[in-house]
């Protein structure tokens, strides 16, 4: 059986090592081709929420002021997660705050995640981008919640990670990697591959 946790993090910045610090966190599992558990929390790393996080999220200062201590949230999503392998869209985005975050409070975090956006830009080379929003319609992939919070992305992508061991294991179902491409170890090396050396989907209708 394998075990995903799919990871979002809203932020005041992009980087983690300019000021930037995770306000909201969520953590959806995947297990055994369904979603089957979730967590989520505001935090509070004592920085001003701009204007513009505001529009973009609707996360205001207020709510992040009366949210826990990062510390506090990112043990409880540490131990939720376990050891499930990570997942994220835009991975190199949330790994950077995954990792800072539970660095300030002595927590190892592993280096690995697997990224929907390369696995996408694999699999569906025809979509016209490959952010969240442009797949989740693609894919008619219900949506609960609003774009930009973290439990409502982190669902949508996997959802969409669902889709896609739906999508490989049809095209695979004929290839001696069959029974694997639900697998860790085949979803990191087909984001990794060269899309041409791979099986890729055709236009949707």
């Amino acid at each position: 059986m394998h075990r995903y946790a799919v990871i979002d993090f809203e932020t005041n910045g992009l980087m983690p090592g300019q000021g930037g610090r995770a306000l909201e966190v969520a953590a959806v599992l995947v297990e055994d081709g369904r979603i089957t558990d979730s967590w989520a929390s505001l935090m509070n790393p004592g920085v001003h929420v701009s204007a513009f996080i505001t529009e973009l999220t609707g996360i205001t200062q207020a709510m992040v002021r009366a949210a826990p201590p990062p510390e506090k949230v990112m043990a409880e999503i540490h131990d939720f997660v376990g050891d499930a392998t990570l997942v994220a869209h835009n991975a190199s985005f949330d790994r950077r705050f995954w990792q800072h975050e539970l660095a300030i409070m002595g927590r190892a975090a592993p280096a690995d995640f697997l990224c929907t956006v390369l696995i996408a830009r694999r699999l569906y080379p025809w979509a016209p981008n490959h952010r969240l929003a442009t797949l989740v319609d693609l894919h008619r992939i219900q949506v609960q919640g609003r774009h930009h919070r973290a439990l409502a992305d982190a669902d949508m992508t996997a959802k969409l990670l669902l889709q896609m061991h739906a999508d490989l294991a049809a095209l695979y179902a004929d290839d001696a990697q069959a029974a694997a491409v639900t697998t860790p170890d085949f979803l990191a090396h087909y984001q990794k591959t060269a899309r041409h050396k791979l099986k890729s989907t055709g236009q949707q209708g």
